[in-house]
């Protein structure tokens, strides 16, 4: 049998990382058994939708590397794949419940609703509309509502990562299939969409456990085969008692993206976020993943989100692409998070910036703040020089002595090369009898004014022979 998965968001807003989680692992299982995986857009609440919302969701995906095999942009024999183009499909579905005596139009009105509800609430029993259902209906048409009409019963199921459940028949009730809109519920219309396009895997967050048991009795009563079901526990916020949302913190996939998250890093970490493989394994490639996978791994509590893992992983993958792609493939990651200065600067030099700078990025985005100083003379600034914990000590004379041995001993290196540079500095470290953290510090500062910078000789190198003495000799002046 082939396994085939779902995505199915609706396009309310942007992606957000539970979002995409959610996208993730129904990719993971689909390649790993060479099976298909389907993208579905939920856009039935014509009040929540957000025009646009769909073009991130397929960007976000994109970008990921989660390619679908079946939906918008790339069709498929299972279309239309945008829920507001099936109506004609669920309101066929709909028909065949009416037909069994499942189904019944409801012509309640709201404030009748209410007042049942509030009824139950003066008798402390719970609400279920069944109690209530009409006991005469119209015939179903345009305007009135489409109910289920449920059997209560007992259901038991299996679900993947929570094990085998049970409900008793309190939980079962009438829900809506079709709004008065015309539109289905989310209730009714997944299922129908999962059974026209043979989904056997359903993926979905565990807040819809609960609602199993009237899926399971819809599923029933259209003698529908039940795909297996596998609930997704929350990620919760940092500090680990609710589900992550807006407050906490969290970003949008697309706002991490801008910030210079990698795509690995952040597909990496999200599929870590509540599983792992029983390895101490963290860094994992997408085909890692896909080999590794599996389904009874995902543990069943939230797993706590933490933004200083993702950071990490993320340094850890700009470190990677590095060493393993080289520093063109890395610097082609790089085209929006130069500092403005870099512009006028060829492709060759910034790379050679790059090189130096890479193991210390945490994003990309930080080569914006770190790397000024090697396209733009950074302004003086000799509180920095004289307030530095190593040069406290040293006095402004001295301080001016020691720059100008060091622009006497640059001036005479001729190749200018990493090893002629640090051969130099360390002839300056005996000459003046200072220790590495004050002389070098010293010199740091006064070419970069930054508070860190990469190995000494590698700066000088990459900044060159003109740009570097003139530095010195612009800070020995003003001292």
């Amino acid at each position: 049998m082939e396994i085939i998965t779902r995505f199915a968001p609706s396009p309310t807003g942007y992606i957000h990382i539970g979002n995409v989680r959610s996208a993730i692992y129904p990719y993971l299982v689909a390649r790993q058994s060479n099976g298909k995986m389907i993208l579905r857009i939920e856009d039935t609440d014509r009040a929540r939708f957000v025009d646009g919302a769909t073009e991130l969701i397929e960007d976000t995906l994109e970008w990921l590397g989660i390619n679908w095999d079946e939906g918008p942009i790339v069709g498929g024999q299972n279309g239309p794949y945008f829920q507001s183009e099936r109506q004609e499909i669920y309101h066929k579905w709909a028909k065949k419940l009416i037909e069994s005596g499942r189904a019944y139009a409801d012509p309640t009105t709201p404030e009748e609703i209410e007042a049942y509800r509030k009824e139950c609430t003066e008798k402390k029993i719970p609400f279920l509309y069944r109690n209530f259902r009409p006991k005469n209906t119209p015939e179903w048409k345009p305007g009135i509502p489409l109910r289920f009409k449920s059997e209560p019963k007992e259901y038991a199921w299996h679900d993947e990562v929570m094990g085998d459940m049970h409900s008793g028949p309190e939980v079962l009730d009438d829900i809506i299939l079709i709004k008065k809109d015309g539109y289905p519920t989310y209730n009714f219309a997944h299922i129908v969409d999962d059974a026209e396009m043979g989904v056997t895997h359903v993926m979905r967050g565990v807040e819809y456990l609960s609602s199993t048991p009237n899926y399971l009795a819809i599923y029933e009563a259209l003698n529908l085969k039940r795909p297996k079901l596998v609930s997704l526990p929350h990620i919760l916020a940092p500090q680990g008692n609710k589900k992550l949302g807006k407050r906490d913190g969290a970003k949008s996939v697309t706002e991490y993206r801008d910030d210079g998250i990698l795509a690995e890093a952040m597909m990496n970490y999200l599929a870590s976020l509540g599983w792992n493989d029983g390895t101490e394994q963290e860094i994992y490639t997408k085909e890692e993943l896909i080999r590794k996978f599996s389904l009874d791994r995902i543990q069943t509590s939230g797993a706590r989100y933490d933004e200083t893992k993702l950071l990490w992983l993320n340094g850890q993958w700009i470190r990677k692409i590095f060493t393993e792609q080289g520093a063109e493939a890395l610097y082609a990651r790089t085209e929006n998070f130069w500092p403005e200065s870099a512009k006028s600067y060829s492709d060759e030099y910034k790379i050679k910036v790059l090189s130096i700078i890479y193991d210390r990025l945490k994003t990309l985005s930080d080569l914006r703040n770190m790397t000024n100083y090697f396209f733009e003379d950074p302004r003086i600034d000799l509180d920095m020089i004289i307030n530095n914990k190593f040069l406290k000590k040293i006095s402004e004379s001295e301080i001016e002595s020691l720059l100008k041995q060091t622009i006497a001993k640059l001036t005479d290196i001729e190749k200018w090369d990493e090893d002629d540079l640090q051969n130099a500095l360390n002839e300056l470290l005996l000459e003046t009898g200072k220790k590495p953290a004050e002389l070098f510090s010293l010199i740091r500062i006064a070419i970069s004014f930054a508070p860190f910078s990469p190995a000494l000789n590698l700066t000088l190198n990459v900044l060159g022979k003109e740009t570097s003495l003139a530095r010195l000799n612009s800070v020995a002046r003003s001292i």
